[in-house]
């Protein structure tokens, strides 16, 4: 015969609902903490990389006294720091575009504003003659965001491979256009006047690579048959691209 006197009374099954759904919401929360932390922790690991390099090389070299670059550029002393390391004059005036490429590119990077150093930013003036155009080139270093202040420029760039897409867009005075970091880009004047734009870097030295620059005006030479077959072009044509002179509007 059942005991129903040891069955619980309602008031003891509503306490036990209770603290059965108490517990299950604090495992939970132990739960998110412990996701929450994990996180944390694999995020603080994931940042902790070496740091991007602000140079083409940095050679490790094992006797300091024989070092003459860091990664980056030496820090002055701060009581000695002035305003003028942090200052350039002459952005206002137009770069020679009497050359093959018809402009020219007027930086501002830590070369010219010592305060830049470690900052991770710097800029550009770029002129071009009527049809003149910034080549295709790319800045291992840096994203570039281009604002033209005159004329009207035909812009673009190329994604990687393998779909090599190509992004281009016709801009005008006051518009703004953006190339990623790395990807190969350029700038055409398709307008009658000169055209003028002022570009932003994310890299103190973002660096140039012009393209054609870079493949048949190296130093030494790139051996023909490499470009030959790299280009699909007969040996002669690419012994005479290597020939010429490789104007650098930078």
């Amino acid at each position: 015969m059942q005991n129903f006197s040891s069955l619980p009374t309602p008031t003891e099954r509503i306490v036990k609902i209770i603290r059965d759904k108490t517990l299950a919401i604090m495992k939970k929360g132990v739960s998110f903490l412990v996701t929450v932390a994990l996180m944390a922790l694999a995020s603080s690991l994931a940042s902790a990389s070496d740091p991007s390099p602000l140079q083409d090389t940095c050679v490790a070299i094992a006797e300091p006294k024989n070092a003459v670059f860091v990664n980056g550029k030496f820090c002055k002393n701060p009581n000695l720091t002035k305003a003028e390391d942090f200052f350039y004059s002459g952005l206002d005036k137009p770069g020679n575009i009497s050359n093959p490429v018809g402009s020219a590119v007027t930086p501002v990077n830590v070369a010219q504003i010592p305060g830049l150093n470690t900052l991770g930013i710097s800029a550009v003036r770029i002129d071009y003659a009527p049809y003149g155009q910034n080549p295709p080139h790319t800045h291992p270093r840096a994203t570039e965001i281009l604002t033209v202040l005159e004329g009207t420029l035909l812009v673009g760039f190329v994604t990687s491979n393998p779909e090599n897409r190509l992004f281009t867009k016709v801009l005008n005075k006051g518009d703004v256009f953006v190339f990623p970091i790395g990807l190969i880009h350029f700038q055409f004047n398709i307008g009658h006047t000169n055209a003028v734009a002022i570009a932003g870097l994310s890299s103190q030295n973002p660096g140039v690579i012009t393209i054609a620059n870079a493949v048949f005006g190296s130093d030494p030479a790139i051996d023909p048959d490499v470009l030959s077959r790299a280009f699909q072009l007969d040996k002669n044509v690419v012994k005479n691209l290597q020939s010429r002179f490789w104007y650098d509007n930078n």
